[in-house]
């Protein structure tokens, strides 16, 4: 495990942050859990978001981001570096929104990209 201290991969809104403390105020028990975020092969455009809160695993590295202790997956980093996820409360759309400099193409769900 590595532990970044001064500078995170990714980005997150304040209304996200917002949103993502909440939701591990709700989850987060006795056990040890981070929210993970990274990607996974699979979705209509080659790649996957992973936003789920998990358990550290060995080739993760912890960093945090206002209260919440984030962790991904290094060899995640090449696809999630500089990426920002926001949060939308709209009447059309509601939900996180990743805004990836890394994604030569997303597809019409928005987490999906390749």
């Amino acid at each position: 495990m590595e532990i970044l201290k001064d500078l995170a991969p990714i980005k997150i809104s304040v209304t996200a942050l917002q949103e993502l403390e909440a939701a591990a105020k709700q989850i987060l028990d006795e056990e040890k859990q981070y929210l993970r975020v990274g990607v996974k092969n699979g979705g209509c455009a080659g790649f996957s978001y992973i936003m789920e809160f998990d358990k550290m695993e060995e080739n993760d590295i912890l960093y945090t981001i206002g209260n919440l202790n984030i962790i991904t997956d290094k060899t995640h980093l090449e696809h999630i570096s500089g990426m920002t996820i926001d949060y939308e409360n709209g009447l059309k759309n509601r939900g996180f929104i990743y805004n990836n400099p890394n994604a030569s193409s997303t597809c019409g769900c928005g987490t999906s990209f390749s």
